[in-house]
């Protein structure tokens, strides 16, 4: 006998999208890694590079080497290093920002990196000459002059500092690369070259700074010529694989209104021979990394330097904060920003890193809490916090 048992169609399976907090998704998508030439940075978080002016004689010490170590244990991706003297008299005009030339100057770099390392991060020197911003009679070299592309200051007018020949320009240019061999052999993971902010590299970008006649000077084409021989000396110093990145703004000190570029062909032009020469990424620095870079699009710096060069790039400006840097020169703080709007451009891939400043100097923890989803436990910013090495 067959017992009749009816049989009911089964229902299609629903799947609910549940809209994953803000927390949980800062989490997923800031700890996607992303490699660079031969280097894999474990995230998308980046420490910005910020002048601390901590190292005596230009040596980082012990306390150098346990701030960059205790953000590398907390979960940064990649570190650049604060601003670092190449090898040329003229690159500096402090004692206490550290150096990157110099037996006891190299082995505290070398620590520095290694203690990253062993912390689980990866870690850059950013490579600096500061031209014509140096003070006449500066240390480490009080009896250097000041060099630039014309011998300008940054509101155009004649300072006391000479337009460089073309000696000074070889000689800058080896540094640079010396400086680059030097820290793949101390045990870094690549090198940044600072180009931006009204330093010597950003002078001869940008036609403020830059009046001179010869190949160095004219076109924004021209006007790069430096800052890719520069790159080009980087890459033919150090292994095919050693990321070489570059930072680069619109804005100078003293200058904020300043642009390199009116238009993004302008800046195709700028970026183009950079990377034709051996950029491996760009670091876009703006003051907040929400504005439109031109008019027609929502792309921020970095996102242009992406779309225009097809490299990676750094996005950096007041990340974490509801306001720019500038608040902090003024000795004001920060309250702590959404980040709705980074995840957003990051989704959607406007720039591929994030470099993270003021937020990060405040709190050694901040990437810890943003990738474990701890968005509450962020703290507010406080000027305080330029005065120690926490």
């Amino acid at each position: 006998m067959c017992t009749y048992r009816p049989v009911f169609p089964r229902s299609p399976r629903v799947t609910v999208n549940v809209p994953p907090t803000a927390a949980s998704r800062a989490a997923e998508i800031l700890s996607r890694p992303l490699a660079l030439n031969g280097l894999t940075v474990p995230n998308r978080i980046v420490m910005a590079p910020m002048t601390r002016n901590f190292s005596p004689d230009g040596i980082p010490g012990e306390d150098v080497r346990s701030y960059y170590a205790r953000r590398a244990a907390a979960g940064v991706g990649l570190i650049v290093t604060e601003g670092t003297y190449v090898g040329h008299a003229s690159a500096g005009e402090s004692d206490r920002v550290p150096r990157f030339h110099g037996d006891e100057q190299l082995a505290g770099w070398a620590a520095v990196a290694e203690a990253v390392h062993q912390a689980g991060g990866t870690i850059v020197p950013q490579l600096w000459h500061i031209g014509m911003v140096r003070k006449q009679g500066a240390p480490p070299y009080a009896d250097a002059p000041a060099v630039g592309p014309s011998g300008l200051r940054l509101d155009g007018t004649e300072g006391t500092g000479n337009a460089m020949t073309r000696r000074d320009l070889d000689d800058v240019i080896g540094a640079f690369a010396e400086a680059a061999a030097a820290a793949e052999r101390s045990g870094f993971d690549g090198v940044e070259l600072h180009g931006a902010h009204g330093y010597l590299i950003d002078q001869f970008l940008w036609s403020g700074t830059n009046r001179r006649t010869d190949a160095y000077g004219g076109d924004p084409v021209a006007r790069t010529q430096f800052a890719a021989e520069i790159v080009a000396a980087v890459r033919a110093t150090v292994s095919p694989e050693f990321p070489v990145l570059f930072r680069y703004s619109q804005w100078k000190q003293e200058a904020y209104d300043a642009r390199l570029a009116e238009t993004p062909e302008e800046l195709e032009a700028i970026l183009a021979p950079l990377a034709a020469a051996g950029v491996d990424a760009f670091h876009a620095s703006t003051r907040r990394y929400w504005a439109p870079e031109f008019d027609d699009s929502d792309l921020n710096l970095a996102g242009w330097t992406k779309k225009l060069t097809g490299k990676p790039a750094i996005t950096v400006g007041s990340v974490g904060l509801d306001g720019d840097f500038l608040r902090a020169f003024a000795g004001e703080g920060a309250e702590v920003g959404n980040l709705d709007n980074l995840l957003d451009r990051l989704e959607r891939d406007e720039f591929d890193l994030v470099a993270v400043g003021r937020a990060l100097l405040q709190d050694p923890e901040w990437a810890a809490k943003v990738l474990g989803g701890r968005l509450d436990e962020l703290t507010a910013y406080e000027p305080t916090a330029l005065q120690t090495l926490s």
